[in-house]
């Protein structure tokens, strides 16, 4: 067995800013690489991105959509199993989208003054799945089930590798719109439409490095979630079962060896006992290879002087998911993408099937923002409706404000309107 410090650094919180100083993603050379093909593709259209699906993701059909009939017969090869895992994780999802989706509502601020906001769909929506190390399918949930619920009448969804339980997936949402392409060409083409892809409003989903530089790079042209950057867990704990924490952890390293978990605890004995778990565990961890690169590049086990000092640290990392061993800390945390309360809530159960979604701000954007949800979905319009009488009222404010401005007709779009 690997010595557990040979395994992962156990530090004073000292030493805690080169810790969790994260690294600046390579993206000056993902960006590089992917501005040709964004070209090509905006220049080619479906020609160019078949050149590319063809060369990154070896596609041996004619064209990149995926015919219904195959989508079908991928969800017949679905086992009941997974089915069921399906019925019961999407109906969760769904419930939680529900509750963040913005309502349409009105308020009287005075007399005759009546202001509210209505609620709208993006008309089409675009969601990157990948399926290279791990297909995903949880992600296709995550992205497909939000929009549905926001009422988006065109989904479209794009993945580099033919998957059954992603195509299956896709099928028993009632997804039409399935396209085997992947990377930058995959973004491209729904950032610019072409004959055979419809341009998207939105695209979301995570991706490799140069699926984020393309959504970068394309951020202005369509919109985004947001830019993704290695996948990270900030552990809070005092006390609590070493293995599950250790567990916990190489849930999020396996992932990726970029990835980061990071334990925050004023327990000594906690932190050995924790990289002991971490190296048994490893033994028999089927990811191993790449959840051990992980742990010894990005992670740590940090010794702090409370959980209220680890709270205050968590808040400048900002992470992306934060598991915190009881509500009490709750009320302080002001920075996270997603909160994880106790010791019978893991980050899985939020991969999964609890409910919130799992596509969540990462390399500290969770200052910014939360995940995604069915708010990203729709566009939230605002209305104001104003009477005669509240215009009068209005009036010099509207005039004053309007000359001070130097904005003259501004002001006499008002006065005309008093003057009958």
């Amino acid at each position: 067995m690997a010595e557990p410090s040979s395994l992962i650094r156990i530090v004073e919180s000292a030493q805690v800013g080169r810790i969790l100083a994260r690294r600046s993603a390579r993206f000056n050379e993902a960006e590089q690489t992917v501005r040709p093909i964004l070209d090509a593709v905006r220049q080619r259209g479906d020609r160019a991105l078949m050149e590319y699906a063809r060369k990154f993701d070896q596609l041996d059909r004619t064209g990149v959509e995926v015919p219904a009939n195959e989508l079908a017969a991928s969800a017949r090869k679905l086992k009941p199993a997974f089915r069921a895992a399906l019925r019961a994780a999407s109906k969760n999802i769904r419930a939680f989208a529900r509750l963040q989706l913005p309502e349409p509502k009105s308020v009287q601020v005075g007399p005759g003054i009546r202001l509210g906001q209505i609620v709208r769909p993006l008309d089409t929506v675009a969601a990157y799945i990948p399926s290279g190390r791990y297909p995903l399918p949880s992600t296709l949930m995550m992205t497909v089930i939000p929009a549905q619920v926001a009422g988006v009448a065109r989904i479209s969804v794009a993945t580099p590798r033919a998957v059954d339980e992603i195509f299956g997936t896709a099928s028993l949402l009632k997804v039409h719109h399935v396209f085997q392409m992947g990377g930058a060409h995959a973004i491209a083409a729904f950032a610019f439409g072409t004959r055979t892809v419809p341009k998207a409003d939105r695209i979301v989903g995570p991706g490799n490095i140069y699926v984020a530089a393309a959504k970068k790079l394309l951020a202005g042209e369509v919109g985004i979630d947001f830019i993704a950057g290695p996948t990270e867990i900030l552990i809070l704990a005092a006390a609590g079962n070493p293995a599950w924490i250790a567990a916990d952890m190489l849930a999020q390293a396996e992932h990726d060896t970029d990835a980061s978990a990071i334990l925050l605890t004023p327990s000594k004995s906690l932190a050995k006992a924790v990289a002991a778990q971490l190296a048994r565990q490893l033994e028999t961890l089927p990811t191993a290879a790449v959840a051990r690169v992980a742990l010894r590049k990005n992670s740590a086990i940090i010794l702090v002087d409370s959980l209220e000092q680890a709270v205050e640290l968590s808040n400048r990392f900002a992470p992306e998911h934060l598991s915190i061993p009881h509500n009490v800390l709750l009320r302080r945390v002001k920075n996270a993408g997603s909160v994880f309360i106790g010791p019978n809530s893991p980050e899985a159960a939020g991969d999964y099937a609890s409910g919130p979604n799992h596509v969540l701000p990462t390399s500290g954007a969770a200052r910014l923002r939360g995940g995604l949800s069915s708010a990203d979905f729709v566009k939230v319009i605002s209305v104001q409706q104003v009477s005669p009488s509240a215009l009068r009222g209005l009036a010099p404010a509207i005039t004053t404000l309007a000359r001070s401005e130097g904005l003259e007709a501004h002001a006499r779009s008002v006065e005309a309107r008093l003057l009958g």
